[in-house]
């Protein structure tokens, strides 16, 4: 039996959860969703997928997405929520050999992006949100890290956690690279009436940074669409959209929306790709319908 989950901090949790219950024979297998709606998925019976589309060939699967739900029949669960690690934990709630409450709240909190403004500015001072900037799936070189923070979660409080050398010296590359992402942000992003484009295609490298910055700056918008490259693949522009946390005024579900191009996400998140050869239109298309909608409602 093997997890196979999205290496975000949700991710991370729901691994931590299905650890403590179920007989896991074989490492995770880390992998983004855009891998799975192309197949390149590897799904094998006796495998347990969380946080991901469902695969009809997995054996149990949990998720909440809003662009995941499924018709098709399957063992597990599936509901709008926080986030995939509360419905696992619900799902095995007798079942936990200790007290994963506080774990579970603080990844509904991070799931759903209910930060407060001195907790995006201010990460370091709030050890599960510190963590959570160091989990990202850009980079397949990091899966070792990725299962090595199940593992500290597993055994260890998040005080210990935090303080493990590793973790730390990650945490501090956060703190200097927001330094740096702010500037970036103020360069590269635009604004169109509500509307917030951060445009990154001009640079050789993507600038990294703490996504929610953006509306720390540009706080009276609703809604932010960043557009970069796949480092992988110079031929496809990704797409990422997400509701202002700070002014939750918007009405459009985004997570709907970019599953109109072949993405998903939440209410108040999701991303989408295309060729190159299409993005232009498509972007046009997205900020139209993100500006008509929010005229409307």
């Amino acid at each position: 039996m093997r997890i196979v989950t999205r290496p975000d901090f949700d991710g991370v949790v729901c691994a931590v959860l299905l650890l403590d219950v179920e007989e896991i024979t074989e490492p995770i297998k880390w992998i983004e969703p855009y891998e799975m709606k192309f197949g390149n998925d590897d799904i094998r019976n006796g495998d347990i997928i969380t946080n991901l589309p469902y695969v009809d060939k997995c054996s149990l699967w949990f998720d909440h997405h809003y662009s995941n739900k499924t018709d098709k029949p399957y063992k597990g669960a599936y509901k709008l929520a926080p986030s995939a690690a509360r419905i696992i934990y619900e799902y095995y709630y007798d079942s936990f050999s200790k007290d994963f409450t506080e774990l579970v709240e603080e990844t509904d909190k991070i799931d759903s992006a209910n930060f407060s403004m001195n907790e995006v500015l201010s990460p370091e001072k709030y050890p599960y949100i510190m963590l959570y900037f160091t989990l990202s799936g850009r980079n397949k070189a990091d899966e070792k890290y990725w299962t090595k923070v199940v593992n500290l979660l597993r055994k260890y409080d998040i005080g210990k956690v935090i303080s493990d050398p590793e973790v730390k010296k990650r945490c501090n590359i956060i703190i200097e690279q927001d330094r740096e992402y702010k500037n970036f942000l103020k360069d590269y992003t635009t604004k169109k009436k509500h509307i917030t484009i951060t445009d990154f295609r001009s640079l050789t490298t993507e600038p990294r940074g703490n996504r929610f910055l953006v509306y720390s700056i540009f706080s009276d918008s609703l809604v932010n669409l960043k557009i970069r490259y796949d480092k992988n693949n110079k031929e496809k522009i990704i797409i990422s959209l997400g509701q202002n946390i700070f002014n939750r005024k918007s009405k459009v579900h985004l997570g709907h929306l970019v599953s109109q191009y072949g993405g998903g996400g939440h209410s108040g998140a999701g991303s989408c790709h295309f060729h190159i050869s299409e993005a232009e239109e498509k972007i046009s298309e997205i900020i139209n319908i993100l500006l008509v909608d929010e005229a409307i409602h």
